[in-house]
């Protein structure tokens, strides 16, 4: 049976305009009044009875209803000036069976500031779906094929990592910083059935602890000050049916270890402020370069969490222990950094690949891709020489971690001058390692970033 528009009721039909267009006005072909609402004679300051059967040009100050009543054009999102301030209309023509019979007119936004909320409210909308879509799509490219390394050490947690990436279980990746953890996360991601859903990564170690709880969880609007209209939805909640990727798992403070493991737990998030449990269904991978046995035995990382994260371990293994390798991670490099810059026929010479490979790489695979991309900056052809590397490759006598081919120094300087000596060294090479950057050169050395700060003022570094 067909029900026709006829058969709805009179006042059904009048709700129906109300909710469908807050304030609106309907002209005939020549500019009279057939309808108007409440509402917006509630705007313009008249009523319904005032209005009905007036030209509007009587009733609606600077409007163009009568004209697009006569031409069929419809504008939309006009700029219309009433009672001094300017609101925003769309106009359209009214065309039934073929005939041009009148004009229909909505008020979209009452005034510029209602226009601003609503701007403001979309650009926010718009802002956070672009932040996520950006980083779904540049967090979630890498698979397999882009680990490189055939040593034996090396494809075993390759070929592990393959296997187990179909699993829902959480995982934890172990390695020296610089290793390619969060490439290994990337891959499992990609290798599994939550491929299509978000990959979001968090930092543990670069989150402030009282920002983190929020960041991971989200909270409520009003839960504390500064927090944003509507509140936020926290990256476990983002990462739904995906991938949540907890790298420096072991610089998590206790205090949020065990709001984590309620969560891993009982699978559902609480946001601050707020009282309802919202479901999440996510895959944990964690990562650090910290002993978490030592961490559980000295009372620092809780040892249920360590369990429930520990269901899969991967040992990614340093570059020093899989020298092998350096000639294709390098190649593999210099063809990303060439797109960057534009040099895409680089290759090394072999005397840099002999000295690329009895160097100790305390920074891992970030370190070498840190010398290459300085050798690409000064180059002045196509083949990388020793002499285009940083100076601390350049000449193994400067370079402490490799034991060069000397003759003993016979002369013996007090213990604390000599200590003093080799700790300014290490300080510089962690720096020249990370290209100035103290906070990573203090990770590498294992000491506080206090403490690093105030050697570099000791040795004027």
């Amino acid at each position: 049976m067909k029900v026709g528009i006829e058969q709805i009721p009179h006042n059904w039909l009048e709700e129906v305009i109300n909710l469908a267009a807050e304030r609106i006005v309907i002209v005939d072909s020549q500019g009279i009044i057939k309808y108007i609402n409440a509402a917006y004679c509630e705007f313009i300051g008249t009523t319904v009875e005032n209005a009905i059967g007036k030209h509007v040009n009587e009733v609606i100050e600077n409007t163009r209803m009568h004209i697009v009543a006569k031409t069929g054009q419809a504008e939309l999102a006009a700029v219309q000036r009433i009672n001094g301030s300017e609101m925003i209309a769309n106009r359209f023509p009214l065309v039934v069976e073929g005939e041009l019979v009148g004009a229909l007119g909505t008020v979209m936004f009452r005034n510029p500031e209602e226009w601003r909320q609503y701007q403001s409210k979309i650009q926010s909308l718009v802002e956070e779906l672009k932040y996520y879509k950006n980083r779904f799509e540049k967090e979630s490219k890498y698979n397999f094929a882009d680990l490189i390394g055939n040593s034996p050490a090396f494809l075993a947690s390759k070929k592990l990592a393959e296997r187990i990436s179909s699993s829902h279980s959480s995982v934890l990746l172990l390695g020296e910083s610089g290793t390619g953890k969060e490439l290994f996360a990337h891959a499992i991601h990609n290798g599994s059935s939550r491929s299509a859903f978000p990959f979001v990564p968090i930092n543990c170690a670069s989150i402030p602890e009282h920002l983190l709880e929020s960041e991971l969880f989200g909270y409520e609007e009003g839960a504390f000050t500064g927090a944003k209209k509507g509140g936020k939805k926290g990256q476990f909640q983002a990462a739904h049916h995906g991938t949540i990727f907890l790298d420096e798992i072991g610089d998590m403070p206790l205090s949020m270890q065990s709001k984590l493991l309620r969560v891993l737990q009982e699978k559902e998030v609480q946001r601050i402020g707020g009282q309802k449990s919202i479901p999440v269904d996510v895959r944990v991978i964690a990562a650090t370069h910290r002993d978490l046995d030592k961490m559980v035995q000295e009372g620092t990382f809780r040892q249920d969490l360590y369990y429930r994260l520990n269901v899969i371990k991967i040992e990614i293994p340093p570059l020093k222990k899989r020298t092998e390798d350096i000639p294709f991670i390098a190649k593999s490099l210099l063809t990303k950094l060439g797109k960057r810059f534009h040099r895409q026929s680089t290759v090394l010479s072999a005397d840099v690949i002999d000295r690329l490979q009895k160097h100790k790489w305390p920074g891992n695979i970030r370190e070498l891709e840190n010398v290459l991309e300085r050798a690409i900056n000064v180059l002045d052809g196509e083949t990388i020489e020793i002499h285009h590397l940083p100076l601390y490759l350049r000449d193994l006598e400067v370079d402490h971690y490799i034991q060069p081919q000397q003759k003993p120094d016979i002369s013996v300087k007090p213990l604390k001058e000599t200590l003093a000596l080799v700790e300014k060294q290490a300080i510089l090479h962690a720096l020249a390692v990370t290209d100035g950057n103290k906070l990573e050169a203090a990770k590498l050395l294992e000491i506080g970033k206090t403490s690093f700060y105030e050697k570099c003022k000791l040795y004027g570094i």
